[in-house]
């Protein structure tokens, strides 16, 4: 049951959150770390009102206090998880820096108009729980869980970060993260007593950039962890191995009585389907494989790099990016292991199959994508992060990243760009800026995990 983007207690049903789509914004992260430009990260508010005289244009900025966060991800202080308390709602949209640590809470009462409401700082998360690097947000009830990268000095393992309502430092949520060599993204299904985390890298190895050497020294991670969440300690891992290098996004199905759901290995390219068994035993699948392709002057065969993945609210579709290839793809999943390819669009990339889209020359390729509720608008960005950008696409420094729409077709499956819609962020009043995760104020397929 997710929360209503204005204020409102939630509604009964996923049917009802659908009608949230009158939602007319879309929260956009923003940054200039590693562009040059000495100015703060900032949320960008978009207009998606195609019936709006500003439309796809960005209508507010709301700049953070500091500078070189390096905004990455975010994520509400209210969803379906307290749907049963109605003083709630999805009012404060908590936006982490990457490189500070600090935890920058906006507060989107006037949602055309976003302001700073506090920031927790990053030396007092590493001084009380020693850790750094905050990444996924999640609610969880009245409070909030934040997975953390690294330690306080940018080291592995990480662990999760616990806020309380007023978003003060509770303390570190795990009981136990034995068995965790890092950290990145994680999912949890209540009703199944289960969570789900990756894997990137430690702060200190990623954030200067991408080295393969990195890779063949074990410095990225390879394995998924299944936990027991009443207890807060992993229950069981599994190391991939070679087809599961640095698995990142995790997926749950929306159907609160499901245990299933996906996550992408992103240096392997491959997708993983997970779930529960009747005996209550973890099970894990590959199902989409994406070949490497040999390029000139890359030193090794090109992966597909998929760097963000989505189901949609129905179940039936899953959406996911290549970063290097270029191509944003869509599967139909009604057959959980037997995923079905129903669409696929080019943007940028490094293979040059589109390097110029709706009139403009894009600056890296699908990265992060959002989902409307009703399914039929997916939005797409092409930063990944600063220093990995400037090292594949260096000229995103000096041009920016942009904004896509792609048209989804729910009946039959398939996917094509919007042509009326551009948001290119290399036209920033303060400079080029980079463009990443997205939010709609409403609810989005990513926002909430249902009851």
């Amino acid at each position: 049951m997710a929360v209503n983007g204005n204020g409102g207690p939630g509604y009964a049903s996923p049917q009802e959150a659908i009608k949230a789509e009158r939602e007319k914004l879309l929260y956009t992260v923003a940054l200039y770390v590693g562009t040059g430009v000495e100015k703060p990260d900032y949320l960008a508010t978009v207009d998606v009102d195609p019936e709006s005289p500003t439309y796809s244009s960005v209508v507010a900025r709301t700049e953070m206090p500091q500078i070189g966060d390096e905004l990455h991800h975010s994520g509400w202080n209210a969803c379906s998880s307290c749907h049963h308390d109605g003083s709630k709602s999805r009012r404060f949209l908590l936006m982490p820096g990457v490189r500070t640590s600090n935890i920058n809470v906006i507060d989107t009462q006037d949602p055309t108009n976003p302001k700073l409401h506090k920031v927790v700082s990053g030396d007092e998360i590493k001084a009380k729980t020693n850790l750094s690097g905050p990444h996924t947000v999640h609610c969880l009830g009245s409070d909030i869980i934040i997975s953390m990268l690294g330690d306080a000095d940018g080291n592995a393992p990480g662990g999760f970060l616990h806020l309380n309502e007023k978003f003060e430092i509770v303390g570190r949520w795990e009981n136990d993260h034995s068995g965790m060599n890092y950290n990145y993204d994680f999912w949890y299904q209540p009703r199944h007593n289960m969570m789900v985390s990756s894997e990137w890298a430690a702060p200190n190895t990623f954030m200067p950039g991408f080295d393969l050497d990195d890779v063949a020294a074990g410095k990225y991670g390879q394995s998924v962890h299944f936990w027991d969440f009443e207890g807060k300690r992993i229950a069981k891992s599994v190391d991939l191995g070679g087809e599961g290098m640095i698995p990142l996004e995790v997926r749950g199905l929306h159907d609160p009585e499901s245990n299933h759901g996906y996550f992408a290995a992103t240096l392997s390219s491959n997708v993983f389907h997970w779930w529960k068994d009747d005996d209550g035993a973890f099970q894990l699948e590959k199902v989409i494989d994406i070949p490497t392709i040999d390029v000139e002057g890359f030193p090794v065969p090109m992966p597909s790099l998929i760097t963000d993945i989505l189901i949609s609210m129905d179940d039936k579709y899953i959406y996911f990016a290549n970063w290097l290839h270029g191509d944003l793809r869509q599967y139909d999943i009604t057959d959980r292991s037997n995923p079905k390819m129903t669409g696929q669009v080019w943007l940028g990339g490094m293979l040059g199959r589109a390097p110029e889209v709706n009139g403009v020359e894009v600056q890296g390729a699908p990265q992060m994508i959002q989902l409307s509720l009703d399914g039929k608008r997916l939005y797409v960005t092409t930063s990944l992060f600063s220093s990995w950008d400037n090292q594949f696409y260096p000229g995103m420094k000096e041009k920016g990243a942009q904004m896509f729409l792609v048209d989804c077709d729910i009946d039959n499956g398939g996917m094509s760009i919007n042509s009326d819609f551009l948001v290119d962020f290399g036209k920033e009043p303060n400079g080029p800026a980079r463009c990443h995760e997205m939010r709609y104020p409403g609810g989005d397929v990513t926002s909430d995990i249902w009851m």
